[in-house]
């Protein structure tokens, strides 16, 4: 259920129709399978943990395209067990995660039935802020000579 109109917006914005887009997908996101956690580990370092308990490397994609991170699972049961209670989910899932500029993947690393994927954020020097010296003009001392009478 889509709970914001944005095409009055359309009409006097311009440029900003991926934005849009991206809040439609987190209004339509209410997946809650499997759960994560993003954090910050340093100023430009950050960490996503998927939960993917039952899940081996085999059953697991990591994948970056056009800015989006996206963790895949799937598990392949060949001998289907039969279960008095099913209460750890090992359906198949895909989570997004849109990726700023500059933000890279650095690696990615299953322990412990949790998925960690390591992101760094590095800005090349052209783009970081850089500060602009102000050059003043010399002020000149004038100074008068008097002649005495």
């Amino acid at each position: 259920m889509r709970s914001f109109d944005f095409s009055p917006l359309f009409r006097s914005t311009v440029g900003f129709d991926r934005m849009f887009d991206m809040l439609d997908q987190v209004a339509d996101s209410s997946q809650g399978y499997p759960p994560y956690n993003i954090e910050r580990t340093a100023d430009n370092t950050y960490r996503i943990t998927v939960a993917v308990a039952g899940f081996a490397e085999k059953d697991l994609n990591v994948e970056v395209r056009d800015g989006v991170l996206s963790v895949t699972g799937k598990r392949e049961d060949s001998d289907k067990q039969s279960y008095l209670y099913h209460g750890i989910a090992g359906r198949a899932f895909e989570r997004r995660f849109q990726l700023a500029e500059h933000v890279e993947v650095k690696g990615a690393k299953l322990e412990n039935g949790l998925l960690h994927v390591d992101l760094e954020r590095q800005v090349p020097e052209e783009k970081k802020p850089r500060r602009i010296t102000i050059n003043a003009p010399e002020l000149k001392t004038i100074e008068g000579s008097a002649k005495a009478a």
